[in-house]
């Protein structure tokens, strides 16, 4: 499931929790789906700062590194 799919399904949810209550086992696939979403997102966001330079004051540039 990609994560328009995915985010479509979790904001339906949403929507019927908040109209009638949500049976067990939707709330299961709730939890499920928006922790899947949040491991894409944060896969995303790791790739992305990889992919980031910073431009020293001399110059050059090195890759952004991890906080110690």
């Amino acid at each position: 499931m990609d994560n328009k799919e995915l985010m479509e399904r979790i904001n339906q949810l949403a929507r019927k929790q908040k109209a009638e209550g949500l049976s067990m086992e939707e709330l299961e696939e709730q939890a499920r789906l928006r922790k899947e979403y949040l491991t894409a997102f944060r896969e995303g966001m790791r790739a992305t700062l990889e992919n980031i330079w910073i431009e020293n004051e001399d110059g050059v540039y090195e890759k952004l590194q991890k906080k110690q």
